[in-house]
């Protein structure tokens, strides 16, 4: 099995598993419906990668 599909199998079992674990577990939280969890919940992932790749950018070796 080559590297990239290695990477993809990875990533389909994470979120397949993240996916389950959502579906089942997450009725047994009581998260009270605000627009301040909503907005969290929307924008958190993606302030997280937008670190992560600026901190990868910054660190990485120029060509």
């Amino acid at each position: 099995m080559d590297s990239s599909t290695a990477y993809i199998l990875k990533v389909f079992l994470i979120s397949g598993g993240l996916a389950v674990a959502i579906k089942y577990a997450a009725p047994y939280f009581s998260i009270s419906a605000s627009t301040g969890i909503a907005l969290t919940s929307v924008w958190l992932p993606s302030v997280i990668v937008a670190i992560a790749l600026g901190w990868r950018a910054r660190y990485s070796n120029p060509l």
